[in-house]
């Protein structure tokens, strides 16, 4: 009971009043939109640059946590294409959208607070180690697959290469301010300074408003989403994200490449997090898959709420 009043509550609570707020209008339309880039540009690279000058970086853990991490979320990206074209005989740009949509969890607007809010400062650093590669192995494996999937649907001549989307992931990812914001709290943390307090001070303030201003965007962005049928193949897919990957990355970071226990736990929390908006935008981009990137963002969120509560309580039994 007391994870639920103290963590599930107020986490999944502000997203609820973000979506109360949107579908009261109480707001202009599109206000998520402008909040969330405020909080992408600037409160979650602060919140992130605090967390990495508080890592220990002293004994490789960044490369057990990507160890532990990563070969789980390529096993539920493999399993959710093959559930959409074999179970449901999709497509292959459709079996893109489910492989992402089973393996890539809202771990920037959902996962970094909610870890913060669990764990503290050092599950906060976890999250950074973990962010610092995310975005670009999971945009890198996206820009290819996607380009072999229009190939296979004979929906483009040749895989003639990803140059164009390449640049786009270099600008849009290794130049975005999420990554600048990663990389300079790391290198302060080498560097051996401290902030100083007034410093300190400024960016604490803005952390601490960015990982609210997360989750009440997130809960007016579900608004937009909605369910719109094809409800089994995204509850097939919000299994596979909310079940079957922490549970696997469970498995990982404790037996095959043991993390400390705080940042053991901040990884199942981010593989147990709900299926992310990126998914919408890969399903877009394809012009197929959005019903079933909708659904899968919408249910997964909806149904996370009983789920990352039981995997918290799993993990406090270890």
């Amino acid at each position: 009971m007391e994870v639920v009043l103290h963590i599930v509550l107020p986490v999944f609570g502000l997203m609820g009043i973000g979506y109360a707020v949107a579908w009261l209008r109480m707001l202009p339309d599109r206000t998520d939109a402008v909040l969330g880039n405020v909080v992408f540009t600037v409160g979650i690279p602060l919140l992130l640059f605090r967390a990495a000058i508080a890592a220990d970086l002293d004994h490789g853990l960044p490369w057990l946590l990507w160890a532990g991490y990563f070969p789980p979320l390529a096993a539920i990206w493999a399993a959710g294409t093959l559930v959409m074209r074999r179970l449901f005989g999709r497509d292959a740009r459709a079996g893109v959208v489910g492989g992402v949509a089973a393996s890539y969890g809202n771990t920037l607007f959902i996962g970094l607070p909610l870890v913060v809010i669990a764990y503290g400062t050092e599950g906060g650093a976890a999250m950074a180690m973990l962010l610092a590669v995310h975005l670009i192995v999971m945009m890198a494996a996206s820009t290819v697959l996607i380009e072999r999937a229009l190939v296979a649907d004979k929906a483009a001549d040749d895989f003639s290469g990803s140059g164009g989307m390449l640049r786009n992931l270099v600008r849009n990812v290794l130049l975005g301010p999420v990554f600048i914001g990663i990389v300079a709290g790391v290198l302060w943390n080498l560097s051996g300074l401290d902030l100083p307090v007034p410093v300190a001070r400024t960016v604490d303030w803005i952390a601490n408003a960015a990982a609210v201003s997360a989750l009440f965007a997130m809960g007016m962005s579900l608004r937009r989403f909605g369910v719109r049928g094809n409800v089994l193949p995204a509850l097939t897919i919000g299994a596979l994200k909310l079940v079957a990957m922490p549970l696997l990355v469970l498995a990982t970071t404790r037996w095959v490449f043991p993390l400390p226990p705080v940042w053991a736990k901040a990884m199942v929390i981010a593989a147990a997090c709900p299926t992310g908006v990126n998914t919408y935008l890969i399903a877009t981009r394809f012009r197929t898959g959005e019903a079933l990137s909708s659904n899968a963002i919408t249910l997964s969120t909806a149904l996370a709420i009983a789920t990352v509560t039981i995997w918290l309580h799993v993990l406090e039994s270890f």
